[in-house]
């Protein structure tokens, strides 16, 4: 492994130059904005170099490595300060899910489209009035000849704006509660049917977005497994979500770590016994994240003791709850080392408010603490589920 993480180095140290070089840090949460289609432009320069879908078997266009390959791949794009992927959701996301629960003519269809960030994906799940618990799904989708036609409205749904199509988990069976009757569709964006708004953040950045639909179509053949099979197919997007790259997080999330330390060194914060309590604990915090992801992601294998422990949505709802919190309590630490200072800014905000105020939504995007907890507990520990009033 040490031969495949120096090549992995080297070859990052070689391209992330010329045209690329000023593409170092940027992008991630809050600063999704930032140089999209320089961005899109190293995405396709990674692709025709072989370093995308690393996991995906090679009979689908993919490198087939393994999960020890694809952490260090993850370690070093991170520890390079490589730019934010803009093709995330398609080839992290869907294309899993189409390789696992799709027909050949839809991987056939879209893969390869994907592979070359040709077309871009965003993820259709969380409404209005359903928040972060997918069962409670209302957007609907009725059958119209060799169409289907969709209406509802999705929220919180990143790069939107951007994207050419979107998964969509909606209803199809009228009637039908919770889990049954739901179905995975894929739906172009670029049509009469769809609207597109953007929603502000405290950042002043808006990389969420509302989607309405409103009779909006897609052909009868892109249900993704079988119509009314659509939770099952959902969750093992989710589990896809929270996989390999979760890895690559984590090493974002150390450089904030250090880069803080450095901060309460430079003002002072450091003498306060207080917070230097604090930045240990958050250290001691991000070490757990690591065991938890690397446990889960090495271990949890179909057929393994913790595979049968946990199903792969349990699995997933533990490492959202896990890093949102940490994530959120290191924005707000940040603000106590930079004491007053953090209360004002220039018109500009500095990349240390700019985490406190983007962070705020970690515990609520992806699935809030609320949903995690009821199914952590609903799941895992057997409790009884939560009334609804």
């Amino acid at each position: 492994m040490d031969e495949f993480r120096a090549s992995v180095r080297q070859w990052l140290a070689d391209n992330l130059v010329g045209e690329f070089a000023t593409l170092r840090g940027v992008g991630g949460p809050g600063r999704e904005h930032e140089a999209h289609e320089e961005r899109r432009a190293w995405d396709r320069h990674l692709a025709a170099a072989g370093w995308t879908c690393l996991g995906w078997p090679v009979e689908h266009g993919g490198r087939g490595l393994s999960l020890d390959q694809r952490v260090i791949f993850h370690e070093e794009y991170a520890l390079a300060e490589a730019p934010s992927r803009i093709n995330h959701f398609g080839e992290e996301l869907l294309g899993p899910t189409l390789i696992k629960f799709g027909t050949s003519a839809q991987c056939q269809r879209f893969l390869p489209r994907i592979k070359a960030v040709d077309e871009l994906w965003c993820q259709g799940y969380s409404e209005p009035g359903a928040g972060s618990d997918l069962a409670s799904v209302s957007t609907s989708a009725v059958l119209d000849g060799e169409e289907w036609v969709i209406t509802g409205q999705k929220v919180w749904t990143s790069f939107a704006h951007v994207a050419d199509w979107i998964f969509v988990l909606a209803r199809t069976t009228p009637g039908s509660r919770r889990h049954e009757g739901l179905s995975y569709l894929l739906v172009p964006v670029d049509q009469p049917g769809v609207q597109v708004r953007p929603i502000v953040q405290l950042t002043g950045t808006a990389e969420f977005n509302e989607v309405f639909f409103d009779g909006a179509r897609t052909a009868r053949d892109l249900v993704v497994g079988e119509v009314g099979d659509g939770w099952r197919v959902a969750m093992g997007t989710l589990a896809f979500e929270r996989g390999v790259a979760t890895v690559g997080q984590q090493v974002g999330f150390r450089r904030e770590l250090a880069l803080l330390v450095d901060e309460a060194r430079r003002t002072g914060a450091m003498e306060d016994p207080v917070l230097r309590e604090k930045l240990t604990r958050a250290r001691v915090g991000l070490e757990v994240l690591r065991a938890h992801a690397m446990r889960t992601l090495g271990s949890a294998e179909p057929g393994t003791a913790a595979a049968s422990m946990l199903d792969p949505a349990s699995r997933s709802s533990v490492a959202k709850l896990v890093w949102a919190n940490w994530h959120q309590q290191l924005g707000e630490l940040a603000m106590e080392i930079r004491g007053a200072a953090s209360l004002v800014h220039d018109g500009d905000l500095d990349e240390w408010q700019r985490l406190f105020l983007f962070s705020r939504a970690d515990t609520i995007y992806g699935g809030s603490n609320e949903i995690q907890r009821n199914i952590i507990a609903e799941r895992v520990l057997g409790l009884p589920r939560e009334p609804k009033g």
